[in-house]
């Protein structure tokens, strides 16, 4: 929030600032699908503008379980499905549903705000510190030794900030633990959960493939709840429309919680989003175009900073894998400038990148990571495939500039 306040008031006085710390789009580079716009301005039209179920609308509910089983072979029927104004309500409401005061959550770090959720529940924060070798995903042996007395393990996959994914092998090692510690408690013991945010797997790129615990143990069922919606797959962040899959109990209790909270998704855009889910054709034709832009955006930017990295200068990437993120690295702690200002913190290479480079990107212990963490999220989703080289002729300039 502080780094975003400065690149505002920077370009409030007229510097030119390649901002890539933004989870979102410009809808002028990446509207959402023309048929869908028709669809939420037809809803309106025909006055859909009343409360909607607590759960969502049947239809909304019905489209979406035609849409996971055809595209992933998932099953979920109605009543395992609930509908609200996008992710963010639905995982405080499954943190709310799960956690108890002094429960234990396993989650790993970088990730997006699940250290604000435990917080939130009064949980016990059990934090698995990830790093570049596994693309920042976490293992089954990091989880293991924390995993009795657990309650929920909070897993998502495209990761928000990384943009990598699970493997197969390691997503069924954490199921089969999973599906064990469960076996194990007795009846009145709290059963381990594990909540799945996959709100970006519709964006994989090139052979990348996404799995989910489900389709590759179908026990997890019972103790899987997906976070799930079409804020990052059709570029309509500002829709709010996103869905869970879960156990019904779960749900159940879920959405007592988001109908006191309010947190429904609005009439006009769950009738909207009904209908447009089972548009095939619209649905692939938007993704492959959609997909194209912003692999090709990544792509270039990877190979900007793998040029830069083989000439000698401490920076290097992950290569994209998912989402709207690429994973960055600035090694230029402990460096001087040549006026003799000395970057002794992470927080001084994130305020010098800004100030000389004019790129703003967001350090990855804003999700979390330790203080001293090198790596950084690079978001895509206003970056204009123009500005790319200027952007990258920038940040040589500002490590030329280093010694």
């Amino acid at each position: 929030m502080r780094l975003g306040g400065e690149i505002k008031e920077k370009i409030k006085n007229g510097e030119k600032i390649y901002n890539f710390t933004i989870g979102d789009f410009d809808s002028s580079i990446f509207p959402i699908p023309k048929k869908f716009e028709e669809e939420i301005i037809n809803a309106y039209q025909n006055k859909l503008t009343t409360y909607p179920p607590a759960d969502g609308i049947l239809a909304l509910r019905e489209s979406v379980s035609k849409f996971i089983k055809e595209r992933e072979g998932l099953n979920f029927n109605t009543n395992e499905i609930l509908i609200a104004a996008g992710g963010r309500p639905l995982i405080y409401a499954l943190y709310r549903a799960i956690v108890d005061k002094d429960d234990k959550v396993i989650y790993a770090v970088p990730s997006w705000n699940n250290n604000h959720y435990v917080h939130f529940t009064e949980g016990r924060h059990e934090v698995i510190e990830t790093n570049a070798e596994n693309n920042f995903m976490p293992t089954a042996e990091d989880i293991k030794p924390h995993i009795q007395e657990a309650v929920l393990i909070a897993l998502c996959s495209p990761l928000n900030p990384t943009g990598t994914v699970f493997k197969k092998e390691e997503l069924e090692k954490i199921c089969d633990m999973v599906l064990e510690e469960n076996n194990r408690r007795a009846e009145d013991e709290k059963k381990l959960y594990v909540m799945y945010d996959q709100m970006y797997w519709m964006l994989t790129f090139g052979e990348t493939k996404h799995y989910n615990p489900v389709s590759l143990r179908p026990e997890m069922k019972n103790f899987t709840i997906f976070i799930d919606g079409i804020s990052k797959a059709f570029a309509a962040t500002g829709v709010r429309v996103g869905w869970a899959l879960g156990p019904e109990l779960v749900l159940s209790k879920m959405k007592a919680i988001n109908s006191h909270v309010g947190a429904w998704s609005p009439m006009a855009e769950e009738n909207a989003t009904a209908r447009f889910l089972l548009q095939k054709d619209e649905v692939d034709q938007y993704l492959l175009a959609f997909k194209k832009e912003l692999n090709e955006r990544l792509q270039r930017i990877y190979e900007g900073f793998q040029q830069l990295k083989s000439e000698g200068f401490p920076v290097d990437a992950c290569a994209p894998q998912a989402a709207i993120y690429l994973t960055i690295q600035l090694s230029l702690a402990s460096k001087t400038t040549k006026k003799g200002d000395f970057l002794s913190t992470q927080s001084d290479v994130t305020n010098y990148i800004l100030d000389t480079a004019k790129l703003a990107v967001v350090p990855f212990y804003a999700f979390g990571a330790p203080k001293d963490s090198d790596w950084y999220r690079l978001s895509v989703g206003t970056c204009k495939k123009e500005e790319i080289p200027a952007m990258l002729h920038q940040l040589r300039e500002a490590l030329e500039n280093l010694k």
